[in-house]
């Protein structure tokens, strides 16, 4: 048996030491920042409560963007980003910044969301597109959102009349038709149904 020098078992000793002092600065640094993180945005929230009341004034709307802003600059791999981003792109939205609304609504895809939130986010891109009249971009988003959801999904049914009303802002009356047509196929009881037909009507086209 090869006998290790009580120098070499010091340094290896010293070395354990070092790795588990670092690795208890680096939780307690990642705990921290954590904890700054959810308390930056818990502050943002309470802004965007406070910009949505209905006595709310715009500066108050132009603190909670501020808050979220902040927030996301600072934080930005938080879990928390993703909603917060969309929190903005709303309060842009609402106050006709649409490109503003529109970055941000990609910041919240370029974060991961998933699932409600991410179709959210790429119908978002679509009404920001449909505002501001370029309809073949929201066009694009509408049918990008629809590309992971089928019928039985909850915002199928809205986001296929947005892709038919785009199409026809668009002045692709033939798509339009045709997106109308595929509504009433695989929707045919929803609540929009009847206004489907009326379009249809309006195109000159039969259901």
């Amino acid at each position: 048996m090869i006998a290790v020098p009580g120098r070499t078992l010091a340094a290896l000793g010293a070395g354990a030491l070092v790795l588990v002092l670092l690795v208890g600065l680096g939780w307690f640094w990642y705990s921290t920042e954590q904890r700054r993180a959810l308390e930056a945005y818990a502050t943002a929230a309470s802004r965007v409560r406070a910009a949505q009341a209905s006595q709310a004034k715009p500066e108050d709307r132009a603190a909670a963007v501020r808050e979220l802003e902040t927030a996301l600059t600072r934080f930005s791999s938080s879990g928390a980003a993703a909603p917060a981003a969309y929190q903005l792109a709303s309060l842009r939205y609402d106050a006709g910044d649409y490109a503003a609304a529109r970055a941000a609504y990609e910041i919240v895809l370029a974060r991961g969301a998933r699932n409600t939130l991410r179709t959210l986010a790429q119908s978002g891109v679509g009404y920001t597109w449909e505002a501001q009249g370029d309809y073949a971009k929201a066009i694009d988003a509408y049918r990008g959102a629809l590309g992971s959801l089928g019928p039985k999904d909850f915002y199928y049914e809205s986001l296929l009349v947005d892709l038919g009303r785009s199409q026809e802002l668009a002045g692709k009356k033939a798509e339009a038709v045709e997106t109308y047509r595929r509504f009433l196929k695989e929707l045919p009881q929803a609540r929009r149904a009847d206004d489907v037909r009326a379009r249809l009507l309006s195109l000159g086209a039969s259901s």
